[in-house]
């Protein structure tokens, strides 16, 4: 699957949103990317997941033990694509505004990958590698179903994308007019 499949099924859905928006980072952009949309049909996100999976498996060598997906966002692709892995899937939750691993034990020494949906500027990601190496775990790479840096965000381990499609993002203070003249909307869940 390649990006313009990804973005194809994300229009399909009415995913694909145009507008002022606020994303989790706090950076604003033209365009959301509002995964929910897809994410409602199980179809169109098994046919994301069951590639992210395939890209995963050619990626990472040796074994997976688990899937770790960040609340909120990841919890659906996270658990979607460990059932095309064949292994389990955990979260990590905030807690106190710090992502903990709250409701499962694994094992030190585990090899995980982490799942999220869509990759900004990659904090999520980074601080769920943070939580797992607390916890003594190996995180062996980090996967996304969309990377809208386009291979530009660190998160602290490789990064495997089914699709990169770079979207402009902004600091509030150094808008474009054309995207300051539109009231914002903050569509995301980090706040949750």
């Amino acid at each position: 699957m390649d990006t313009r499949e990804v973005i194809d099924i994300f229009r399909q859905a009415g995913a694909y949103l145009e507008g002022h928006f606020i994303l989790t980072s706090g950076l604003r952009s033209p365009i959301f990317l509002q995964k929910a949309r897809v994410f409602m049909h199980a179809d169109l996100t098994e046919r994301l997941c069951t590639a992210l999976a395939a890209r995963i498996r050619a990626e990472v060598p040796g074994t997976i033990d688990a899937v770790v997906g960040p609340a909120v966002g990841g919890l659906i692709p996270a658990y979607e694509t460990s059932r095309h892995l064949k292994v389990p899937a955990i979260w990590v939750e905030r807690e106190a505004g710090v992502f903990r691993l709250r409701r499962f034990e694994i094992e030190p020494g585990a090899r995980v990958v982490i799942v999220e949906d869509i990759v900004t500027t990659g904090l999520s990601i980074r601080e769920t590698v943070e939580c797992m190496k607390g916890l003594g775990v190996e995180v062996v790479a980090a996967a996304c179903i969309i990377d809208r840096s386009a291979g530009k965000a660190d998160v602290g381990v490789p990064l495997i994308a089914l699709a990169e499609y770079e979207v402009p993002a902004y600091p509030a203070d150094a808008l474009p007019p054309e995207l300051a003249a539109i009231p914002p909307v903050k569509p995301g869940s980090r706040s949750l």
